[in-house]
C-alpha cells in the first residue's frame, strides 16, 4: 500500500510538470516529516552526495564533449571512417555506428554522441538515398553507445550509488558496448544490402584515406589515453576527465584550430547547465532514497520478489518490464539514481554480481533514450534533421529490438560483461 501511494504521488507531481529534481526532493522530504523524521537529514544527505570526489568527473566529461562537439571533431572523425569503410555494402551506415563508437569512447555522453555525428551524418546518408526512418533510428541508436562504453557518465553515477568500483564498471562496458555495436553493424549491412535502394560511395584513393585518417587521429589517441590511463591505473576516472579536457582544448584549439573563443564559451555554459541540472537531480534523488531506506521499501520490495520469483529469469524479465516502464517517463539519470536502491538488493540477493547489474541497467537505461515521451535521443536527432517525432520513433523500434537482444545475451553469458575487469 505504501509503494503504491508512493509511486501515485510521484508520477502525481511529474504529470503537473514538477522537474523531477524538485519532484523527489519535495517527496522524499514530505516523507521523512510524515514519518516522524528529522528535516535536517536532507539537507545532510545532500551535503554529503554532493562533495564526492568521484562527481568531479561528471562536469569535466561534459567539458570534454562539449569542446569536441563544438570544435567540429565528429565531422573529422566520420570523415576519416567513411574512407576506409564507406565503399562497403551500407558502408555509411556502418561508418555512423563506428563513428558514434569512437565518440562515445571519448565524450561519455549520449546526447554529445548523437548531435555531433547526426549532424555529419544525416545528410550525407540521406543524400544517398538511405530510408529517412532507418538513418533517424540508426542516429538515434548509435547515440546512446555514449553511456555504455566508457567513459559512461550514468555508469559514474551508479558506482557513486552502489560505492562499487568506477574502473571495474568502465572496463565491465567494454564488452557489451563493442557487442552492441556488431549487432547495429551486422543489421545495417543486412538491411541497405536487402531492403534499401541507396546510391553506394565509390572507393577513394590511400593518400585520400590516410589523409582523413591523421586529421581524425589525434582525437581517437585522445580516447586510448583515457581509456589506457585508467585501464593501467595511472589515473583515477576523475583524472581520466581533467585531462581529457585538457586535450581537448589542445586538439581543437591549438592543433586543429576549429575551436573559437565563443565555441569554447557555449561549451563552458552548455556544460555547466548540464552540470547543474544533473547535481539537482542526484540531489532530489538523494533525498528521496533516504526518504525509503527509512521506509524499508528496498527490503519490503526485496522480500515481495523473493516471495513471488523463484529464479533469476523471473527477475530480470520483471525488472526488465519495470525499467522499459519507467523509461517512458523519466530520463536516463534519474531511472539509474532512482531504481538502482530500490532494485540492486533485489538483485544482490539473487546472487546477480552488482557490476553486472550496473552494465544490465545502463543497456536498459539506453533503451529510454529512445523511447517517447522522454527520450533525449528522439529530440536530438529530431532537432538535427528537422524530422517529425513519429519518423524517428518508428525508426527506432529495430535497434531497440536489438538492444534487448544484448539483455538476453549478458543474462546467458555474463563473462561478456565481467571478463574483462575480473580475468585480465
Amino acid at each position: 500500500m505504501t509503494i503504491g501511494l508512493i509511486l501515485a504521488c510521484l508520477f502525481g507531481l511529474l504529470l503537473a510538470g514538477v522537474p523531477v529534481a524538485f519532484a523527489l526532493g519535495s517527496l522524499g522530504l514530505a516523507m521523512l516529516w510524515l514519518g516522524g523524521f528529522s528535516p535536517l537529514m536532507a539537507p545532510q544527505a545532500i551535503l554529503s552526495t554532493l562533495d564526492g570526489f568521484i562527481l568531479l568527473a561528471v562536469p569535466l566529461f561534459l567539458l570534454m564533449s562539449n569542446v569536441l562537439l563544438k570544435g567540429g571533431v565528429g565531422r573529422d572523425l566520420f570523415a576519416a571512417v567513411q574512407a576506409w569503410v564507406g565503399h562497403w555494402p551500407g558502408g555509411l551506415a556502418v561508418a555512423t555506428i563506428l563513428s558514434c563508437g569512437i565518440f562515445a569512447a571519448i565524450s561519455g555522453s549520449s546526447v554529445a554522441t548523437a548531435a555531433t555525428i547526426g549532424t555529419v551524418a544525416a545528410p550525407e546518408m540521406i543524400s544517398r538515398g538511405y530510408d529517412r526512418r532507418f538513418v533517424y533510428g540508426l542516429l538515434a541508436a548509435g547515440g546512446t553507445l555514449g553511456i555504455l562504453i566508457p567513459p559512461s557518465i550514468p555508469l559514474i553515477i551508479y558506482g557513486f550509488v552502489t560505492e562499487e568500483s568506477v574502473i571495474a564498471l568502465f572496463l565491465a562496458g567494454i564488452g557489451p558496448g563493442l557487442g552492441l555495436i556488431a549487432l547495429f553493424i551486422v543489421y545495417s549491412v543486412v538491411s541497405a544490402r536487402f531492403f534499401q535502394s541507396y546510391a553506394p560511395v565509390p572507393a577513394i584513393g590511400w593518400r585520400d584515406r590516410w589523409r582523413a585518417t591523421g586529421r581524425a587521429l589525434p582525437s581517437m589517441l585522445l580516447a586510448l589515453v583515457i581509456l589506457g590511463g585508467i585501464y593501467s591505473g595511472a589515473f583515477t576516472p576523475t583524472e581520466a576527465a581533467a585531462i581529457g579536457f585538457t586535450l581537448a582544448l589542445l586538439i581543437t584549439g591549438v592543433l586543429l584550430r576549429t575551436l573559437s573563443l565563443r565555441a569554447l564559451w557555449e561549451a563552458i555554459v552548455d556544460s555547466m547547465a548540464t552540470t547543474v541540472a544533473i547535481l539537482l537531480i542526484i540531489g532530489g534523488a538523494k533525498i528521496f532514497g533516504k526518504a525509503i531506506t527509512l521506509y524499508r521499501i528496498p527490503q519490503d520490495i526485496s522480500a515481495l520478489i523473493a516471495d513471488h520469483i523463484a529464479n533469476p529469469l523471473g527477475l530480470v524479465l520483471l525488472v526488465s518490464l519495470v525499467l522499459l516502464m519507467m523509461g517512458l517517463v523519466f530520463e536516463a539519470l534519474s531511472m539509474v539514481l532512482i531504481m538502482t536502491p530500490v532494485l540492486l538488493p533485489a538483485a544482490t540477493g539473487m546472487g546477480f554480481d552488482p557490476i553486472w547489474f550496473g552494465i544490465y541497467m545502463v543497456v536498459m537505461v539506453e533503451c529510454a533514450l529512445i523511447t517517447p515521451p522522454v527520450g533525449l535521443n528522439l529530440y536530438v536527432i529530431q532537432s538535427v534533421t528537422r524530422a517529425t517525432l513519429w519518423d524517428v520513433s518508428r525508426g527506432t523500434l529495430p535497434f531497440l529490438a536489438l538492444m534487448l537482444v544484448m539483455v538476453v545475451l549478458l543474462y546467458l553469458w555474463p563473462a561478456l560483461a565481467l571478463y574483462i575487469p575480473f580475468k585480465l
